[in-house]
């Protein structure tokens, strides 16, 4: 049976756009698979805690010595663990001034620790999260993947270095953008990423296998 991890990220409730592609993706995914098992981590309407003087503390890999510190390493413990634990994972990550919801970065901050995601080598940093796939939705108002704006686009290049430093380099990006470019264009842009969704997760399962 096939673990597919779903992190939604977006304040904007059903409103969101990233949040409706995730939904397809999910479905796209159980259409392939009955038995599928899914573990959704809402961090918009469920935010994980931004770092503390304490938790950061706990989550460097000290012995928790109060409460605080012990719920932090506990939290850490378990997202890890549903990490671990999934096949395929579907972000959906919209860009909120030129970069990621700090309820995702809070997310990542909790997941990327010495030892347990990632380890430090002589060559370097090396990834200990392998062998999954990544799909991230991303949604935009105005376009950054080409032209002017690209260098301001601090989302795409943020995770797709957060991820693959835990060891996960197979990812594709879903791209909803110019969102804020009328609705005529909305529309375009969002199907178009509902194309490529169902691309992806039409080998998303048997490339994770």
């Amino acid at each position: 049976m096939s673990t597919v991890l779903v992190l939604n990220s977006s304040a904007s409730g059903a409103a969101s756009v990233s949040r409706q592609l995730v939904e397809q993706a999910v479905a796209d995914l159980r259409a392939q698979d009955s038995n599928l098992r899914v573990v959704t981590r809402d961090l918009g309407t469920d935010p994980i805690p931004h770092l503390t003087l304490e938790s950061a503390a706990a989550l460097r890999g000290a012995d928790p010595v109060n409460l605080e510190q012990a719920a932090a390493q506990a939290l850490s413990n378990e997202l890890i663990s549903e990490l671990k634990a999934a096949d395929v994972i579907v972000i959906g990550a919209p860009m909120y001034n030129f970069g990621i919801p700090s309820t995702l970065k809070a997310w990542f901050d909790y997941v990327l620790r010495a030892g347990l995601t990632f380890r430090y080598t002589e060559a370097g940093p090396e990834g200990l999260v392998t062998g999954k796939r990544a799909i991230v939705v991303e949604s935009r108002g105005g376009l950054y993947s080409e032209g002017p704006a690209q260098a301001m686009d601090s989302q795409e290049p943020h995770l797709r270095t957060m991820l693959g430093f835990i060891g996960i380099t197979d990812v594709s990006f879903v791209r909803a953008e110019r969102l804020a470019f009328g609705p005529e264009i909305r529309d375009q842009a969002i199907g178009g990423a509902k194309a490529e969704i169902g691309r992806l997760t039409g080998t998303a399962l048997a490339a994770a296998a």
